[in-house]
């Protein structure tokens, strides 16, 4: 499976993109899934519901399922966080899988930047950033990276797909003490 993260600051755009190259990479037959980071207390599940119920009861692990879907919910005892690389391990196979967030995960990236949000570019610091997606030109910072246009996605997905081998998914060595 072949694994690109995208990063940014809120309100650069990232949800828009990914979900723009999910339908492209679907329509080219590809499977893909999504691994998103979340920040703090975010719920999927709904109270008084049967999981919720659960949940509340003490459950480490929920799994829901019918006949269209599946979900899995697991509420840690203590803050944890899990990594990009352990959260991959958890999907079942594919062809691509997007990563939303993860900033400062060591994976290969596109950094999406848009100069309204105020917020710096990261890619001068990050070297796992192999692009750079963005509606405002000029950057603030002059680089040899790509720069594409994050309105289309076709330019995106072709960058992508171009080099995809690039992108094929090699889990880090395990290290139980790496969080």
């Amino acid at each position: 499976m072949k694994v690109i993260g995208f990063s940014g600051y809120s309100g650069s755009g990232k949800t828009t993109l990914v979900e723009q190259l999910i339908v492209h990479l679907r329509a080219a037959g590809q499977r893909v899934s999504v691994v998103k980071h979340a920040h703090h207390a975010f719920d999927i599940d709904h109270e008084g519901k049967d999981s919720w119920r659960h949940r509340q009861a003490g459950a480490f692990e929920v799994v829901i399922a019918s006949d269209r879907r599946l979900a899995k919910i697991r509420e840690y005892d203590t803050i944890a966080a899990p990594t990009v690389h352990e959260l991959i391990a958890e999907l079942s196979p594919c062809d691509w899988v997007l990563v939303e967030g993860f900033k400062r995960a060591e994976l290969h990236k596109i950094e999406v930047w848009r100069a309204q949000t105020g917020q710096p570019v990261q890619y001068p610091q990050d070297p796992f950033i192999v692009a750079v997606c963005t509606d405002s030109r000029p950057l603030p910072v002059p680089t040899a990276l790509p720069v594409l246009d994050l309105n289309d996605v076709g330019t995106v997905a072709n960058f992508l797909e171009f080099d995809s081998s690039r992108y094929e998914y090699q889990a880090p060595p395990h290290d139980p003490s790496a969080r």
